[in-house]
């Protein structure tokens, strides 16, 4: 058991398509290596779980 718990923690996980283009601009040396996350205000101000999905993607994906 133990082989095939190490191969799965040696495997690489796949990248989203938002993620491949972090990479690719840390890569290139784009805002000096800086994430840059933005939560734009909603014109109607009611906040909906997209919002909740959209900062949870912004803020993880700049963290990892």
């Amino acid at each position: 058991m133990d082989n095939k718990e190490n191969n799965v923690s040696e495997e690489k996980r796949s990248l989203s398509f938002v993620e491949q283009f972090v990479e690719e601009d840390l890569a290139e040396g784009k805002n000096s290596g800086r994430i840059q996350t933005r939560f734009p205000p909603e014109p109607n101000g009611y906040l909906h779980i997209g919002h909740a999905k959209a900062i949870c993607m912004d803020f993880g994906n700049a963290e990892n």
